[in-house]
């Protein structure tokens, strides 16, 4: 049975989202650079996935819920920032799936609370402030405990999302129509997309990955996951770090432009955290001569937009 857009399991009437019915939406780009280096880019606009979990999220919370009604909890707990995607979307499809839950934020909430917070509040999530210490070790056993004493029990998603249950969803971002592309774009977070994508990408392909943080540390995390979801990529990759201005959710004024003239040249929004620096970095390797000559190049837009009101608000700067 089907109703406002969700299916309900008639057993149990529990329900979760699923992939929209209709085809994902492909944009091609054009730019008198990619016809001088004889290259086709198309952007995959997972962003206009599904509205309450944008881009990558969809993937990654999918089978998570699924896994918390199998387990028969009600409640789901997860971690972020003050202005976090992935607080944001949890907090939206755990309501429209009849899951309670609670987002542990980092640092003490400033009233009144951004728009990525007040939507999340909105949906119901309970947001729980955690020091910045005690923050650090949020995946100990006894952090765990204390968590577990003042909301009993939960199903646990980490921050950002990634696990094996978001690895398992993110290796379906690549589909059957997707085979011709000869590289794959993606920004890197927490790594869970990356990760997905290299255990679904075919050995004819490279998938590039731009690490948003600032550091070497990604190789080592990156291969962690591999090692821990026994993932044994068939592709080449490639992880570029000289992207990130400045660290997590930095900018400079350079991407900021870039970002306008493409929106407005394109009619492609982009955040400034994730899919900016991506295509910053991707119009550079293009420059640079790193694609050959007739490469077909897929850019994977991972949504974030929502983070874009907060930005705009605390800068006064319009994206």
């Amino acid at each position: 049975m089907i109703k406002n857009n969700k299916i309900f399991d008639l057993k149990s009437l529990d329900y979760f989202i699923l992939a929209p019915t209709k085809p994902p939406i492909y944009q091609q780009l054009f730019s008198p650079l990619f016809s001088e280096k004889g290259l086709e880019v198309t952007v995959k606009r997972l962003d206009l996935l599904h509205p309450d979990a944008q881009g990558n999220k969809f993937y990654k919370l999918h089978y998570n819920l699924k896994a918390a009604k199998d387990l028969g909890l009600r409640k789901v707990l997860t971690f972020g920032g003050a202005y976090s995607n992935h607080i944001h979307a949890t907090s939206f499809v755990a309501a429209a799936n009849g899951l309670e839950s609670i987002g542990v934020i980092r640092g003490e909430l400033i009233v009144p609370l951004n728009p990525t917070l007040k939507d999340a509040q909105n949906q119901g999530m309970l947001l729980h402030p955690m020091n910045r210490t005690d923050y650090r070790q949020k995946d100990s056993p006894l952090i765990l405990e204390q968590l577990k004493g003042m909301f009993g029990d939960f199903y646990l998603i980490p921050e950002g999302g990634t696990n094996a249950m978001a690895i398992k969803g993110t290796k379906e971002i690549l589909t059957d129509q997707d085979l011709n592309m000869d590289f794959v774009t993606t920004p890197i977070g927490t790594g869970g997309t990356f990760a997905g994508l290299l255990g679904s990408a075919t050995a004819k392909q490279q998938v590039i990955g731009f690490s948003a943080l600032k550091g070497d540390f990604i190789f080592s995390e990156i291969d962690d996951l591999l090692q821990k979801h026994e993932i044994i990529p068939k592709c080449t990759y490639n992880i570029q770090t000289a992207y990130h201005f400045g660290g997590y959710a930095k900018h400079k004024p350079t991407l900021i432009k870039f970002m306008q003239e493409l929106k407005k040249e394109a009619n492609l929004p982009l955040d400034p955290v994730y899919t900016g620096k991506m295509l910053f970095g991707l119009f550079d390797l293009i420059q640079k001569d790193y694609f050959p000559h007739g490469s077909k190049i897929l850019v994977l837009h991972t949504g974030g937009l929502q983070g874009v009101r907060g930005f705009e608000q605390r800068l006064g700067i319009q994206l």
